[in-house]
């Protein structure tokens, strides 16, 4: 059940990348048992803010609070050890091995002798897949033979594994057909009902309304916007992510920074 409680918030946050200002000055905030959108248009800083939620790309300046305690994240791990998992676009998936074996990719559990315990693997696979609603025709099928959007499916349920408690979710629908969109929204829906922190980045604003709480503008690097997804529509969005007025018929002009 969705409790609203701030788990993740970033005051300040600030990247350079040589001469590139990347972010500047940037809040953000993620909620347990919400989902948090994040949107912009291309170069707005997006990916950069997530790698920096990730561990990847350490801010400059800032604070970067989690579960109301100020943490040092300058790596995966130290993302990974607070409870954040990410799921990038490219999904990082081997489509020669089953799902079983991607799931488990990197952790294979071994047995009293060193070898991989395939059926413990297989069995609490079957259990994640299931408890996200995931339909797949077997845990052993190959991952070459799967829609694109179980493919998502399993990459989702793959940071599933280490129990954590918030999900960043890059384009998650992108260049899915409609019923696969369909079933990875809905799987959007289940981790928000399971009372984690869902961050969802996408450019398809149909998706954004279909299942966000909270939409969160970032234009040229800095945060623009925080809106109630319930209380805002798509025009006012894109002219937040444009830097037009809501309602002008020419947006005004991007400079990707």
């Amino acid at each position: 059940m969705a409790d609203g409680t701030s788990l993740l918030e970033l005051r300040g946050v600030s990247k350079r990348f040589g001469a590139v200002q990347a972010l500047t000055d940037v809040d953000f905030e993620a909620h347990a048992g919400r989902v948090t959108a994040l949107v912009g248009d291309n170069g707005a800083g997006k990916s950069t803010l997530i790698k920096t939620i990730a561990g990847i790309n350490p801010m400059d300046s800032g604070e970067y609070r989690f579960d109301g305690r100020p943490v040092q994240v300058t790596t995966p791990q130290a993302a990974t050890a607070l409870g954040i998992a990410t799921v990038y676009q490219d999904l990082a998936l081997c489509d020669n091995l089953d799902v079983v074996a991607n799931l488990y990719l990197g952790r294979e559990e071994l047995g009293a002798v060193r070898l991989l315990d395939e059926t413990d693997m297989e069995q609490e696979a079957s259990k994640v897949l299931k408890r996200l609603a995931v339909r797949i025709p077997s845990v052993r099928t190959q991952v070459a033979s799967l829609s694109g959007g179980q493919r998502q499916s399993v990459a989702i349920a793959r940071s599933m594994l280490g129990e954590p408690r918030m999900v960043i979710l890059d384009e998650p629908t992108a260049a899915l057909g409609v019923a696969q969109t369909a079933q990875v929204l809905e799987l959007i829906r289940t981790l928000r009902e399971h009372g984690l922190a869902v961050v969802v980045i996408s450019h398809n604003l149909a998706d954004v309304f279909a299942v966000a709480d909270t939409i969160v503008v970032l234009r040229l690097g800095r945060q623009v916007a925080v809106m109630d997804a319930k209380q805002t529509n798509s025009d006012e969005v894109v002219a937040a992510i444009t830097g037009a007025k809501a309602g002008d018929e020419q947006p005004a002009e991007v400079t990707e920074p």
